[in-house]
């Protein structure tokens, strides 16, 4: 079967390897119809991701239908079956499994990062790791996890209909947090540098927008807040400027949720910390319930799925679609590529 390896920085080929045997007891064999490029696969590719060792196997924002499965693996997952994946994993011993917490495991290894992951024509996994998808397309299944991960963030604010929340950074999981917050009745505020971003965000459910290029940023929240700034931020990006935004910009006695990674390091006016009495929170990864209200919100059908897409590849072209997203990080949404 074929697969899509990232060798060095800046180098992928497809390869070919063996195809999974018949799925062993517990475990599903799946047929991959499309994965995602996500922002740890860009990071990846440009060598500037530290939890993986080359070469790899990207991807783990899977649409792929059910081909086999094994002995006593339940009988509601059949073949031909329309699924996404749960594509971490979780050690059980750790603090966080202790606490309950399995999608913030201290060992936790990704698909696609720790691991070899999902681009690849079939894949074997466990079948706890299988979330079934019913009404729902292959190709929409892979936008699931990114949005599960904003979802969850959300989550972690406590985001209630009495806040204002500001989301930076209107990419796949930032628009996920937009969804979620709007759902939960809160005002939401959406912050990028892209104007097309912003107004997809406000199809889905912001209320405000800033051009954080064009716009003065604090001048508009404090606007938009009265002069309280936002009581919850969740900040998306990961660059040490928005980091620091967030600290500055939120409310007093406001929640901050940090998902993106700042890839150099941050200094902080930690009097704000105590000053603010602020909740400050990461998000990591996204738990079961969180993919299962990404599907719910799906199968509604109001979101423009076709407009979250910047562009379907297949294997061969994966490549090159990967050179034009480095080319312009800033216009892409979610690459999928068609197994």
């Amino acid at each position: 079967m074929k697969a899509i390896q990232i060798n060095e920085p800046a180098s992928m080929q497809v390869i070919e390897m063996e195809k999974p045997q018949a799925p062993a007891a517990g475990e599903v064999l799946l047929r991959m119809e499309y994965v995602g490029f996500c922002g740890s696969d860009l990071n990846t590719y440009l060598g500037k991701n530290p939890m993986v060792k080359m070469p790899v196997i990207p991807g783990h924002e899977v649409g792929a239908v059910i081909e086999a499965v094994g002995a006593d693996v339940p009988e509601t997952l059949k073949p031909g079956m329309v699924v996404t994946v749960n594509p971490y994993t979780n050690c059980g011993k750790c603090a966080s499994c202790r606490n309950g917490r399995v999608n913030a495991c201290e060992h936790n290894e990704t698909l696609g990062v720790q691991r070899n992951g999902s681009m690849r024509e079939f894949l074997t996994l466990p079948w706890q790791k299988i979330i079934p998808a019913d009404g729902l397309d292959s190709r929409t299944c892979a936008l699931i996890e990114p949005m599960s991960v904003g979802f969850h963030a959300v989550d972690r604010g406590e985001v209630t209909d009495i806040d204002t929340v500001l989301v930076i950074g209107c990419g796949m999981v930032g628009l996920g947090a937009i969804v979620r917050a709007a759902l939960r009745g809160a005002t939401v505020i959406a912050a990028d540098i892209d104007d097309e971003k912003l107004a997809l965000a406000k199809e889905l459910g912001a209320t405000h927008t800033i051009n954080s290029m064009t716009e003065d940023i604090h001048t508009r929240l404090s606007e938009i807040t009265s002069g309280f700034g936002p009581d919850v931020i969740v900040e998306a990006v990961g660059s040490a400027r928005t980091y620091q935004t967030a600290i500055e910009e939120v409310a007093f006695t406001g929640r901050v949720v940090f998902i993106g990674y700042a890839k150099t390091a941050v200094e902080f006016q930690t009097k704000l910390f105590v000053q603010k009495e602020l909740d400050i929170r990461g998000s990591r990864n996204a738990t079961p319930s969180d993919f299962r209200a990404v599907i719910n919100y799906l199968k509604r059908g109001s979101c423009p799925t076709d407009r979250l897409i910047s562009r379907v590849a297949n294997a061969e072209d994966a490549h090159t679609a990967m050179k034009e997203w480095v080319d312009a990080p800033g216009k892409v949404f979610r690459i999928l590529i068609k197994m």
